[in-house]
């Protein structure tokens, strides 16, 4: 097996954001804005070779605190206990980005002006393997292929779109993407796993496309080792900025209704094979054709929650757990809002109706478009902030108004439009609060902080 080769030059030093009450960098006096040099003499890369550094009963950091001095620290411990430090960046040497231009890439369907980190088109084996984001493959050189194998970074989370190769190139318009089927070789060959995504772009890579790219993916989820985990089949979002030229169509209902009508039969067709569905649809296609949601364990274990499969559905199990056993009444009256995506507004009226039956209590609930990306049906976490304005402006809000956390940048109190928090609650002249999941939003409305 070779080496990976590593561009030292590259490699800026890991920056401290945070460090953990009570853990070994409390201990030996971490501050945020230290920045971890090497361990054992090497630079780490990223979070992935920090991880494999520190797993060692013996460890010796190089570290520059915010003075400028440089300080040695020697430290043994057990084999798998970590620092309790967290840095600024996962990727300590930069972003490996995107060589695609595929037309219906978010990033690029919007508008300019905006900050930097919107533009940024993350296609990082690493991302991929430590959170979940998706790539396409086509950037990976020898070195990156070596240290996926060297460091068993699995699974993977893998934009497919259409198997078979001049598509796959069409749509991505990458000649480099004709290879899928050879990568996908090589990751049977390492015993490598991925989680499969195809974007379905009407007319383009669905009907017989589809239905062949999820057999050709499936042909790799057998056998003792099965290498594809899940496919997930989502709708192509286009918004407003797009160019009219794009080739694209939207999907609308009786589109949906098609690759539902497509994907189940060959669901239950997989079940019968390997005892799983193994494709799914996101929950969108059916909010977008107006079906009831499949029930939350046809999504079995729920391999591809984070891009929305099922995870609609769970949160809706959720929400009618947190408002099962609900006070009769509340001792101070209290009124609040909840603002939602449009696409959601309906299968979300039951618990807000159970929870306005409280004495003493209103929730005024808003789903709401986005004309902002020119979507009348749209998730929570693309509303922005100019959208909001747009569409609780004069409305009944409260004392307080409940908004979702997915529509802000995580970390940060800034929307998808650059409308920070602080302006959006001066704007609507009302007080904002940030809920989480369904327990929180119940005890946020119902209790003032």
């Amino acid at each position: 097996m070779g080496t990976v080769k590593v561009n030292k030059n590259k490699i800026k030093p890991a920056v401290v954001a945070s460090i953990e009450e009570g853990s070994i960098g409390d201990e030996l006096g971490f501050e945020v804005g230290d920045q971890l040099i090497s361990i054992n003499g090497v630079k780490p890369r990223d979070l992935i070779d920090y991880k494999i550094l520190i797993a060692e009963e013996s460890i010796q950091l190089t570290v520059l605190d915010e003075k400028g001095k440089t300080h040695t620290i020697d430290i043994e411990k057990d084999y798998d206990d970590e620092l309790g430090i967290s840095f600024t960046e996962a990727l300590f040497d930069g972003l490996k980005q995107c060589n695609n231009q595929c037309p219906f890439c978010f990033i690029d369907q919007q508008p300019s002006g905006k900050r930097k980190s919107l533009y940024l088109k993350d296609d990082d084996y690493r991302l991929s393997f430590l959170y979940g984001s998706y790539l396409t493959l086509t950037n990976l050189s020898e070195e990156d292929w070596l240290r996926i194998d060297q460091q068993r970074l699995t699974p993977l989370f893998v934009s497919v779109h259409a198997t078979e190769p001049s598509l796959r190139s069409k749509l991505l318009r990458n000649p480099k993407a004709i290879d899928l089927l050879n990568q996908l070789a090589w990751f049977s060959e390492k015993r490598i796993q991925i989680h499969a995504q195809i974007v379905v772009c009407p007319e383009i890579n669905d009907g017989k496309a589809l239905e062949q790219t999820i057999n050709d993916l499936f042909s790799f989820a057998q056998g003792d080792f099965p290498v594809v985990l899940s496919a997930a089949v989502v709708p192509v979002g286009l918004t407003r900025f797009r160019p009219s030229n794009d080739g694209l169509i939207p999907v609308n209902s009786d589109c949906a209704t098609k690759v539902i009508n497509q994907i189940e039969p060959m669901q239950r067709k997989f079940y019968k094979s390997i005892g799983s569905r193994f494709a799914w649809l996101s929950d969108e296609w059916y909010l977008i054709a107006k079906q009831s949601l499949p029930s939350l364990n046809s999504y079995e274990d729920l391999p591809q929650k984070e891009n929305g499969v099922g995870s609609i559905r769970s949160f809706l199990k959720a929400m009618d757990e947190a408002t099962r056993n609900l006070p009769i009444k509340i001792n101070k009256k209290r009124t609040c809002s909840w603002v939602v995506g449009k696409l959601v507004e309906n299968e979300l009226q039951k618990p807000s109706q159970r929870l306005n039956k409280i004495n003493n209590f209103t929730l005024y609930f808003y789903g709401i478009p986005s004309p902002y990306w020119g979507q009348e049906q749209i998730v929570t976490g693309l509303l922005t902030g100019q959208d909001l304005i747009k569409g609780l402006q004069g409305k009944e809000l409260g004392d307080e108004l409940l908004l979702p956390s997915v529509m802000l940048r995580q970390g940060e109190k800034i929307f998808l439009d650059d409308m920070t928090l602080q302006e959006l609650s001066s704007s609507l002249n009302v007080s904002i609060r940030i809920v989480h999941d369904a327990d929180d939003i119940v005890n946020k409305a119902l209790y003032k902080a």
